[in-house]
């Protein structure tokens, strides 16, 4: 369950091994892709050229896709082991960890998930945005952090080369914004992005960068990590060449604030500011509160702290971690025993830590475990390839196959050639599936 990056993986390996298999990913949206095409900012090309070798597991002849398939809805734990010996979850992780801070709950204060799915064009989110602030908080230092913040800083029309949808271009255009500030708690050798990510701020002609040098402070842990992390030595080095640099006069600024932990989001009906407090690092690379508040005046707040999984129909999960409990991929139950012929692979699976290309170790571990446990499965009671394939249209599910799938990949492209573009994404979920369907 699951076609995106953890789930094709996955697939991938299970058809180089040495047993005679017939996969088949289910996914709840129409497309493949997952986090590629629904979690990747649009700027990103080089991230999504991944779908290259994604499709190319799909067409092989032991892989079928069936799109627009919601498990717990169209298809339950009892239904797949009818069909499948061996049912892997690969479901991802799509929601917004919770950050329990005062006000976060105001109006203009967002996860920055829901951001990111309603920019890439996700068909379940609504169609428009509220962007109407001109200085804006981000709060976190991943990737993620950084992607939402490139986005809200840049002009609209820097982005119409990418396959940004038309409501996301006409939501981007009409954005007041000047200024978009990214907090982070620790300092800048504790922070979680990557060097390319960090680096691909400063290319936006619009968008000035401003480090601020009162957070580039350093302690004993700081400098092991400089001196031993060639990642961490980029990031810091990139960091302190921007904190003494100029400022430029590009229109819109985007601000990297570090050793600042946001306290509360001020406001009473909306956003209205931020709360942060100085911090100071510990020798061990925490950091402990100084006393000392600043009050932010912004009237958006967007939390990039981190993603979470959904709890899913007859799976055991651990609320906390947000992570399906397993032992080597495979999935235990609520006594810690493995339930048969059950796995799971993917952020479920570890929670949503690392880049896409770290899936592929994870799914190796899960089907490593799933062949290991092959002449022990339970079979399956109706194994021929058609059953679930009457089952789902007897349900009257409009699934989408690898077939309809490529009808809307052409449609897409198509699109976008028609506009000088690489392709321009479909959004509303009926409209998808009419395409998939021809």
């Amino acid at each position: 369950m699951g076609a995106g990056p953890a789930g094709v993986y996955a697939a991938d390996i299970l058809t180089k091994s040495d047993v005679d298999v017939q996969i088949d990913l289910f996914d709840k949206l129409p497309a493949p892709y997952g986090l590629v095409r629904y979690g990747v900012a649009p700027d990103h090309p080089r991230i999504k050229g991944i779908v290259t070798a994604l499709q190319k597991v799909l067409d092989k002849p032991a892989v079928r896709f069936f799109g627009n398939v919601e498990y717990g809805v169209d298809v339950k734990l009892d239904d797949l082991r009818h069909f499948y010996d061996a049912v892997i979850f690969s479901t991802g992780a799509s929601s917004d960890r919770r950050l329990d801070l005062p006000g976060i709950d105001l109006p203009g204060s967002f996860g920055a998930a829901d951001f990111v799915s309603w920019y890439d064009g996700h068909p379940d989110v609504p169609r428009t945005w509220p962007l109407t602030a001109e200085s804006v908080a981000v709060l976190g230092v991943g990737n993620v952090a950084l992607d939402v913040a490139r986005v809200l800083a840049k002009t609209a029309d820097e982005l119409l080369v990418t396959e940004i949808p038309p409501n996301v271009y006409e939501g981007l255009a009409s954005s007041p914004v000047t200024d978009v500030h990214i907090f982070g708690r620790r300092g800048p050798a504790q922070a979680k992005f990557t060097p390319l990510e960090l680096r691909e701020l400063d290319h936006s002609p619009n968008v000035e960068v401003i480090v601020h040098a009162e957070g580039i402070e350093f302690d004993e842990a700081s400098m092991h990590a400089i001196r031993t992390n060639k990642q961490v030595e980029m990031i810091v080095k990139t960091l302190q060449e921007w904190a003494i640099r100029d400022v430029g006069t590009r229109p819109r600024r985007l601000h990297l604030h570090f050793l600042e932990a946001p306290v509360e989001v001020l406001g009473t009906s909306s956003v209205t500011g931020l709360r942060t407090e100085t911090q100071e690092l510990t020798g061990d690379g925490n950091v402990r509160g100084t006393g000392v508040f600043t009050d932010w005046d912004v009237q958006a707040v967007y939390r990039a702290v981190g993603y979470l999984s959904t709890h899913l129909p007859g799976i055991p999960f651990d609320h906390v971690s947000g992570t399906i409990p397993h032992a080597a991929g495979r999935v235990l139950d609520l006594d810690e025993v493995p339930m048969p012929g059950v796995y799971t692979t993917g952020w479920v699976k570890r929670g949503p830590i690392g880049l896409i290309g770290h899936t592929k170790g994870d799914a190796l571990e899960t089907i490593t475990s799933l062949l290991e446990d092959a002449d022990a499965l339970p079979r399956c009671a109706s194994p021929s390839p058609d059953a679930v394939v009457e089952f789902l249209s007897q349900r009257g599910v409009p699934f989408v196959t690898n077939e309809g799938w490529q009808r809307l990949d052409l449609h897409e492209t198509a699109l976008g050639v028609a506009q000088g573009r690489e392709r321009v994404k479909v959004v509303p979920r009926e409209e998808m599936t009419a395409i998939c369907h021809g």
